[in-house]
C-alpha cells in the first residue's frame, strides 16, 4: 500500500482491550457490551440467565459466555470479502497493469483508530490511501472545495469523509461524484438504493456489515423486529429499506423517544449509536435479542472521545466489516471505471425531420429543428464528460486525451466526399456529406460522423454565404456554425498577426540598436542574473554556437545572436483579417513619426489561408502544432538565410494562443447525428480534409464498423 499524506499528526495510542462481561452471549469471543458512551461496535445476543442474578444485574456485571464458532464466523466474513476484493484487483491488474486503485481521506485532525483500522483494511487489499488532513476547526466551503478537487483527480477512485456527523451536511455530501461515493452518502446513491438499483451506486459500508452480520446469525430475518436507535441521516434511510427488503420490521427511535424502554423489549434486533453518556439498561434486553453497536463505525463528534474509542477498537466488528466493505468499494469502483474508459457502444436518438413543402428557406429550417444539449449527444456517441469543453449548450470543444484512451481501439471506415465543379455558390460538398451521415445514422443504424471545415466569415457575407449544408441536411445551429463557432479562427488572426507584428518591431530595432543595447533586450538581466531561455539555447545551437551563459558570447556571437537581418523586400509572411476587405489587398505600413521611416508595403490576406490553418489542420497534437509552427519561415535575411518563427522566439506565445482551437468542436445535424468541425478553408485545400485531429478522433469514436 501507498500511503500518502497531505498533513499528518501524531497517532494516538491504542489501549489494550478488556475481557468480555459476563451475561452477553457474544459472536467475537473478544467483543463485550459496553455503556453508550464507550465506543464498540458488535454484535452480541442477550440470553437468559439460569441463576436469576443476571436479570437484574447492572450493564458492568454481565459475564461472557461466546460461542465456539462465533469468532471464526466474522473473522471469515471479514476475510472473506478481502479474498475477493484481492481477486478482483489482481484480474483487473492483469490487463491494466497500470492500475491504482486509490481511496481519498479527507479527515479532521489527526488519526484515530477508526482509520487506522481502514489503512490497514487498505493495505491488505493492495489500495493506495491519500489523506487530506484539514484543521479540526475547518468550514464546510473548505471540505467541498477538496472534495471537488479529487472529483477531478483520475488516480482517486473512493472518496472517504472521516468527519464529524456534523461536517457531513447535505452540501458536503452531495459534492462527492457517485462514482467515487464508496461510503454511500450522496443522495443519488441513497436513493439508487430505496429504488432498488445498485448496479451504478454504492450501499453505505456500515450498512453493508450490519446485513453482512445478521445475515451470517443463525435465526432467520423475516417477520422480525428491527430498532433503529439513534440512527440519523442517509445511513438511516438505506439501513431502514434494506431491512425491510429482507422482510424485516422497523421502527427508528431516539434515545429521547417515549416508549423507548417497550420498543427495545419487543424488537429482535437493536442497531444503535451512541449518544453522550447515555447507556442502554440490561433489563430492557429479552433473551435471544441481537444488538449491534454502530458507533466505532462512525467519526465521533469530539476528538477527545478518541481515546476511549481506541480501547476497544481492536474488538469492534462493525468497523473493521464495514472498513473491508468500502475497500471493496475503491475496487469495483476502479474497475467501473476502467469499463468507462473502454469503447462504448453508440445510443444514438435521432431528431425527428417534418419536412415542409414547398422547401423553407435554410435559416427557417435550422431555426424550426430544436437541437439536443451538446452533453447528451456526447454520452450518446461514449464520450466521457471530461473530455467535453462545452461552448454554451450546443458545441463543444472534445479533448484530444480521448486518443490515448481508445488507442486500442480498431479505426473505422473512411469516406471522402469530393468536387470538381467550382461555382460562386459551392460546389455540395457539405451537404452530401451531411446527407450522408444523416442518411447512415439516423436510418440505417450505422455509426457514421461528419467532419467538416469552419467556414470563414468572408465568403459567409459574400455571395456564396455559409457552409453548413443545405436544405434539410444541414449542421445547427447555422448562425453559429457560420459566424464565431468556439473562436478557432479569431485564434489563427490573432497568432498570425502577432507573428507580423514581431517581424516589423524586429525590423525596427535591429536599424535603430547597437548590438549590445539589442542583447540587453534580448537577454534581460532580472533581479542580477541573465540566462538564455530554451528558445534562444535552440538558436544559438543553429547558429553553431555551444554556450549557456550569456557572459561567455563574443562580439562577433552577440552580433550573429541579436542580428537576423531581415530583407524587408523580401517578408512572406502576411497580416490576415476573415473579412473579404479588397482595400488591404495592398498597405503601407510604418508611416507613423515613432516608427521613424522604416515603411514598407505589405498586405492583408484573408485569415483562413494562413500557414497557421494549414498547420492547425495537418497537426496531430500540441508538441507537433509547436514544432511546425516554429518552423514556419517569415522571409529571408539578406544574405538569403530563411528566418523562422523559432528565430523571432515567438513559438510559444503562438501555441499558447492556439491551446483550445486545436480541439475539433463538436455539433450536430439536423436529425441529431453528430458532426467534428475543424481548421477551415483555402489553407487545407492541398490535403483535401478539414483536419487530421477531427478525422482520428471521429474514426475511432465510430467503432469497426463505423464511417468518417
Amino acid at each position: 500500500m501507498r500511503l500518502s499524506v497531505a498533513f499528518r499528526h501524531a497517532h494516538r495510542s491504542q489501549a489494550s482491550i478488556s475481557r468480555p462481561r459476563a451475561g452477553v452471549k457474544v459472536l467475537k469471543p473478544e467483543n463485550r457490551f459496553i455503556p453508550a458512551n464507550t465506543a464498540v461496535s458488535h454484535l452480541w445476543v442477550r440470553e437468559s440467565s439460569t441463576s436469576g442474578t443476571s436479570e437484574t444485574a447492572t450493564l458492568a456485571s454481565f459475564k461472557s459466555h461466546p460461542r465456539k464458532n462465533d469468532g471464526p464466523l466474522y473473522e471469515s466474513a471479514v476475510g472473506d470479502i478481502v479474498q475477493r476484493s484481492r481477486e478482483e484487483l489482481r484480474a483487473v491488474r492483469e490487463t491494466n497493469p497500470d492500475l491504482k486503485p486509490t481511496l481519498a481521506i479527507i479527515q479532521a485532525d489527526e488519526d484515530d483508530a477508526l482509520l487506522e483500522v481502514n489503512k490497514k483494511m487498505a493495505g491488505k487489499i493492495g489500495l493506495d490511501v491519500m489523506q487530506i488532513c484539514l484543521p479540526h476547526q475547518c468550514t464546510e466551503e473548505e471540505v467541498i472545495e477538496e472534495i471537488l478537487r479529487l472529483n477531478e483527480d483520475c488516480r482517486v477512485h473512493g472518496i472517504f469523509l472521516h468527519l464529524p456527523q456534523s461536517f457531513l451536511s447535505k452540501s458536503v455530501r452531495n459534492a462527492i461524484k457517485p462514482q467515487k461515493d464508496v461510503d454511500g452518502v450522496s443522495d443519488l446513491n441513497v436513493g439508487r438504493v430505496v429504488l432498488g438499483d445498485q448496479r451504478d451506486g454504492f450501499v453505505s459500508p456500515v450498512t453493508g456489515a450490519v446485513l453482512e452480520m445478521l445475515a451470517r446469525h443463525d435465526a432467520p430475518l423475516v417477520g422480525k423486529m428491527a430498532v433503529l436507535l439513534g440512527v440519523e441521516g442517509p445511513l438511516k434511510a438505506t439501513l431502514q429499506f434494506l431491512l425491510q427488503n429482507n422482510g424485516m420490521m422497523v421502527q427508528t427511535c431516539q434515545w429521547s423517544s417515549k416508549n423507548l424502554q417497550k420498543r427495545i423489549m419487543d424488537s429482535d434486533v437493536v442497531v444503535l449509536v451512541e449518544s453522550g453518556h447515555k447507556s442502554l439498561p440490561p433489563t430492557w434486553l429479552r433473551p435471544g435479542v441481537a444488538v449491534i453497536n454502530l458507533s466505532s463505525a462512525l467519526m465521533e463528534e469530539h476528538p477527545d472521545s478518541w481515546e476511549h474509542r481506541a480501547e476497544a477498537e481492536s474488538g469492534a466488528r462493525v468497523g473493521p466489516l464495514s472498513a473491508a466493505i468500502r475497500m471493496q468499494h475503491v475496487v469495483r469502483s476502479s474497475m467501473r471505471w476502467i469499463q468507462e474508459q473502454q469503447y462504448q457502444p453508440w445510443r444514438l436518438r435521432p431528431l425527428k425531420l417534418q419536412p415542409l413543402s414547398p422547401v423553407p428557406s435554410d435559416i427557417e429550417i435550422s431555426r424550426a429543428q430544436t437541437p439536443k444539449p451538446i452533453s447528451q449527444l456526447a454520452q450518446e456517441i461514449g464520450l466521457l464528460p471530461e473530455e467535453l469543453e462545452a461552448y454554451g449548450k450546443t458545441k463543444a470543444k472534445v479533448h484530444l486525451s480521448l486518443l490515448d484512451r481508445l488507442q486500442h481501439q480498431p479505426n473505422g471506415k473512411y469516406v471522402l466526399v469530393a468536387g470538381i465543379t467550382p461555382t460562386p455558390l459551392g460546389e455540395g460538398k457539405s451537404t452530401v456529406t451531411i446527407g450522408l451521415v444523416q442518411a447512415l445514422s439516423a436510418h440505417l443504424k450505422l455509426n457514421s460522423f461528419a467532419c467538416l471545415r469552419q467556414p470563414s466569415q468572408g465568403p459567409t457575407f459574400g455571395v456564396k454565404g455559409g457552409a453548413a449544408g443545405g436544405g434539410y441536411a444541414q449542421v445547427i445551429p447555422m448562425e453559429e456554425f457560420n459566424l464565431h463557432l468556439t473562436g478557432d479562427i479569431h485564434a489563427i488572426t490573432a497568432a498570425n498577426n502577432l507573428v507580423a507584428a514581431a517581424i516589423d518591431a524586429r525590423i525596427l530595432h535591429e536599424a535603430t540598436q547597437s548590438d549590445k543595447a539589442l542583447y540587453s533586450r534580448l537577454v534581460p538581466s532580472i533581479n542580477g542574473v541573465r540566462r538564455f531561455s530554451p528558445i534562444q539555447m535552440a538558436r544559438l545551437q543553429r547558429l553553431g554556437i555551444n554556450k549557456s551563459d550569456p557572459s561567455d558570447l563574443t562580439q562577433e556571437e552577440v552580433k550573429a545572436f541579436v542580428r537576423l537581418d531581415l530583407d524587408p523586400e523580401k517578408v512572406t509572411w502576411q497580416r490576415v483579417v476573415d473579412t473579404n476587405d479588397r482595400f488591404l489587398r495592398k498597405i503601407t505600413v510604418g508611416q507613423a513619426n515613432t516608427e521613424k521611416g522604416h515603411s514598407r508595403q505589405t498586405q492583408f490576406d484573408i485569415a483562413v489561408a494562413s500557414e497557421i490553418m494549414a498547420i492547425l489542420a495537418l497537426t496531430d497534437g500540441l508538441a507537433d502544432m509547436r514544432a511546425r509552427l516554429g518552423r514556419m519561415v517569415v522571409g529571408s535575411s539578406r544574405s538569403g538565410q530563411p528566418i523562422t518563427a523559432d528565430d523571432l522566439g515567438v513559438t510559444g506565445a503562438l501555441a499558447v494562443l492556439m491551446k483550445d482551437a486545436i480541439k475539433p468542436t463538436l455539433m450536430q445535424t439536423l436529425e441529431g447525428t453528430p458532426v467534428f468541425v475543424h481548421a477551415g478553408p483555402f489553407a487545407n485545400i492541398a490535403h483535401g480534409n478539414s483536419s487530421v485531429l477531427a478525422d482520428k478522433l471521429a474514426l475511432k469514436l465510430v467503432g469497426e464498423d463505423g464511417f468518417v
